[in-house]
């Protein structure tokens, strides 16, 4: 099923186009991050990467329910191919801001992508049933959660490269534009589909159409605990995704390399999880994955914890070998690549159960109202994250990982209760 899929004309545009905007996504980000932590000596720099994820995500907040509205009342593919077009021009500001080294360009250019993305994302996932058979979507959306985790990667890797001292301005400003032509050109072979909602008309107070979007989530108790499930894997991703970089660098002492090759094992991971689940699932609506995920992803969080708790820091930039040659930094390395494994594996049937049980007319703005869920949640435990890393209350970040593994046990207690009979 995975090779008839990707060589599909009704998937393999789509997979293609939300790969290189993932991978454009994380290009920006992560180039930011690298700056803060290594070329502009920031002594504030855990609050400034979370606020970092924390911008890229509050579009998603109050746009998700327009986009929503917008797939379920047009043709989908048209939506994303101008939502690709759009995105060329916030590439040009990114490009701008790397040229400059300035932080509020490059902060403008991740809110610009993170407004893309909250529209784009209903189009994303909405359009799959449209274009795949029920027990197809496991797979469809393994395929998609694997290859986003892959374009992270990539994104980590060429943005961490091009912050860099020998990156030329125009070398990379070329590279940003390619990725938005790349992710552009895919967007025009995705296949029209039916309108969900032929008289549907936005809703201009985009304050409104969002309380309406989230409400109306709870009307299907079934797609409401769905919708907890996929929000709670984004906000431990999040949130994991924002102490572990700086955990490395003041604890560990990794530089660049280390700082991807630990980047690349949680991309990894993510994929091996969601592949792993789409395997097991075998064309099932199946939720019984995600409890025990989540005590799994609890166990790595709590490890990963206690394992950097006792470390002092460090001013000192230890090598990618010497790293993976010592005691912690290779169980930093193994609790990295089997929490993410987990999330993937916890994830995917619960968006695989929300676009299952969705009504075609409402689909798209289900996971619009599934997006602004997840945003709350990320934006919310960034902020808080944030507020908790400054002076102000001091955690280091040992203790925020292992107080979010805790938190996942709490987690599995709930999901457990949701999601023990079959659906």
């Amino acid at each position: 099923m995975f090779w008839r899929l990707i060589t599909s004309r009704r998937f393999a545009p789509l997979f293609v186009s939300q790969f290189f905007s993932a991978f454009n996504d994380n290009f920006v980000r992560n180039m930011l991050v690298l700056l803060i932590l290594f070329r502009l000596g920031d002594e504030h720099a855990g609050p400034r990467v979370t606020l970092a994820i924390g911008l890229f995500m509050l579009p998603s907040i109050f746009l998700s329910a327009l986009g929503g509205e917008w797939a379920d009342a047009h043709d989908k593919a048209l939506i994303a191919r101008r939502l690709k077009f759009a995105e060329i021009f916030v590439q040009m500001i990114a490009a701008a801001g790397f040229a400059l080294a300035s932080l509020p360009m490059l902060y403008a250019a991740l809110v610009g992508l993170g407004i893309i993305a909250a529209l784009f994302t209903p189009v994303k996932y909405g359009i799959l049933p449209d274009h795949l058979a029920r027990e197809e979507l496991p797979a469809g959306n393994a395929l998609v959660e694997g290859a986003t985790f892959v374009a992270i990667l990539c994104g980590i890797m060429f943005g961490g490269y091009a912050a860099s001292h020998e990156r030329s301005s125009i070398g990379v400003a070329m590279q940003l534009m390619a990725i938005a032509g790349l992710c552009y050109g895919a967007s025009l072979f995705i296949p029209p589909t039916r309108t969900g909602a032929p008289g549907l008309r936005a809703d201009p107070n985009i304050f409104r159409s969002t309380w309406h979007c989230v409400a109306e989530l709870k009307v299907d108790a079934r797609i409401w605990s769905g919708a907890q499930a996929v929000s709670w894997f984004w906000l431990v991703g999040a949130v994991s995704l924002s102490l572990v970089p700086v955990l490395i660098k003041q604890r560990i002492g990794g530089g660049l390399d280390v700082e991807t090759a630990v980047s690349a094992l949680f991309a990894v991971g993510i994929a091996i999880g969601s592949l792993l689940a789409a395997i097991i699932a075998r064309g099932r609506i199946w939720l019984t994955p995600i409890p025990v995920s989540a005590v799994l992803m609890a166990v790595f969080l709590l490890d990963l914890g206690f394992a950097t708790m006792g470390l002092p820091r460090t001013g000192v930039t230890i090598s990618l070998g010497a790293f993976l040659e010592s005691g912690p930094g290779l169980r930093i390395a193994l609790d990295i690549t089997g929490l993410a494994a987990a999330a993937g594996l916890f994830v995917v049937p619960a968006f695989a159960a929300v676009q299952a049980w969705a009504n075609e007319a409402r689909r798209a703005r289900v996971i619009a109202g599934v997006n602004i869920v997840s945003s709350l949640y990320m934006v919310g435990a960034t902020l808080l994250t944030a507020i908790l890393q400054s002076p102000l209350a001091g955690l280091s970040e040992p203790k925020l990982l292992i107080l979010l593994g805790c938190l996942n046990l709490g987690a599995a207690i709930y999901f457990w209760a949701k999601f023990t009979t079959k659906h």
